[in-house]
């Protein structure tokens, strides 16, 4: 054990290296803070999850970093098609945000964006890949820094705050204190190919969207995440695979949606199908003594909305900016709870979304239909940006709707805080519009 007279190495440790890790270990770096990344890891690897969202695009262009992501390697994305068994289908389309804000997002292939991503902030901090974090050094109830292996050695490494990105793992939530939930409402599975030679002239829909089915034992996924390349996912809860074999069920669930058949005709599948099951949680704890939770180590909700990375990268830069201002003299206690309460408000708003999607049996169209024009303003505008990111502001009726539905509460109680990280400006100046008009 380290004597408490040691000073530490590092600012910060961040443990992870996807997309909350190299968010948070940028947004240190670049405020001149000491900072090392531990990835368990060699780049590139594979990670599912291929599909951006709008303001995506918006926070990764606020940090600079949009330009690393151009079309010739990331299909562009102008919107979703929401389709279904019996052939019905609808597209939100992106463009209908208004309000000066990006209209396209993008999809890829995870294992090159991660890549990509995680080079900028191995420039200024310390890059560690394949060091695998075996836990956290405790003293005096506060987290001090970590125990690292690489190989058959084992050291420690000392830093005023850990950051906790290594998402399932959760090295600190779920490994240290034992704080994560599983979300029992949500106990699902996921079975997933990717398919080469896919002809976009099969394709009944537009160039580049996701395609979301919807049959009454799941979902579906069909993401073109290069040219000729489509990854395509069945998911259902766990309750409808006992017994059964997961390629049959695969195969059964993706024949009965049409118009995703109709985009894999003469496509041939990489390899047989693979798997992730039971995971759905949330953690009622997001900041400790000398700790920070950022991305999927705190909480983790069905990708059908494709939040994921977007979550990761918003909370990873707040929770960078939370540290700045602790290291530069703010008070600890305070400027920690404003993040964790910034991290709850917006997993929470996705969270609800993911709620009323499967509360209308995975047809989140139906869903907004069923609210009536009393009940929400259900104007194109407000479903588009919804389902763009729109996680923060209090100005969106649909949100505001899904956070008055007390049967979707999922965290204990806590104060929500609005305002919208990616586009602040914009956010602001609708408030005071709709103020002066009210």
């Amino acid at each position: 054990m380290a004597t408490a007279q040691e000073s530490p190495e590092y600012d910060a440790i961040v443990i992870g290296g996807g997309p909350a890790g190299s968010a948070t270990a940028l947004g240190l770096a670049r405020a001149g803070k000491k900072v090392v990344v531990f990835e368990r890891r060699t780049f590139p690897r594979f990670h599912i999850g291929e599909s951006m969202l709008p303001y995506t695009a918006g926070i990764l262009d606020q940090l600079g970093l949009l330009e690393l992501f151009g079309p010739d390697d990331y299909p562009t994305k102008w919107g979703a098609e929401f389709c279904s068994a019996e052939g019905m289908f609808r597209r939100v389309d992106f463009t209908a945000q208004g309000g000066g804000r990006r209209e396209a997002a993008f999809q890829c292939e995870r294992a090159l964006f991660d890549e990509v991503l995680l080079r900028e902030p191995a420039r200024p901090a310390r890059d560690r890949r394949g060091r695998r974090v075996l836990g956290v050094i405790i003293e005096n109830d506060r987290t001090v820094g970590v125990e690292v292996r690489l190989g058959e050695e084992t050291k420690q490494v000392r830093a005023r705050f850990v950051m906790d990105a290594s998402g399932r793992a959760g090295i600190i939530s779920n490994q240290t204190f034992k704080q994560r939930e599983p979300n029992t409402r949500l106990q699902l599975v996921a079975y997933f190919k990717h398919y080469t030679d896919v002809d976009e002239a099969n394709n009944p829909g537009v160039e580049g969207d996701i395609q979301v089915g919807n049959h009454p034992d799941g979902w579906l996924w069909a993401i073109p995440i290069h040219k000729g390349v489509l990854s395509v996912g069945a998911v259902t809860p766990a309750a409808n695979l006992r017994g059964r074999n997961p390629e049959d069920v695969y195969e059964e669930h993706v024949s009965r949606v049409g118009r995703i058949n109709q985009r894999l005709a003469g496509a041939s599948a990489t390899a047989g199908v693979r798997g992730e099951s039971d995971y759905c949680y949330y953690t009622n704890t997001v900041v400790g003594n000398g700790w920070f939770l950022v991305g999927d180590s705190g909480c983790f909700i069905d990708p059908v909305f494709s939040a994921g990375v977007y979550l990761g990268v918003v909370s990873g830069t707040k929770a960078a900016e939370a540290v700045v201002q602790i290291l530069d003299g703010a008070d600890e206690t305070a400027t920690a709870q404003q993040y964790e309460n910034f991290y709850k408000t917006g997993y929470d708003c996705y969270t609800r979304l993911i709620y009323a999607f499967y509360e209308s049996n995975f047809n989140f169209m139906a869903y907004v239909r069923s609210l009536g024009q009393q009940a929400v303003n259900i104007e194109g505008r407000w479903i588009s940006r919804l389902l763009s990111g729109d996680f923060w502001s209090e100005l969106n009726p649909v949100g505001a709707h899904l956070r008055a539905e007390r049967r979707y509460d999922t965290f204990a109680p806590f104060p929500f805080v609005y305002g919208c990280p990616v586009y602040p400006e914009q956010d602001a100046r609708e408030k005071q519009e709709m103020l002066a008009n009210a």
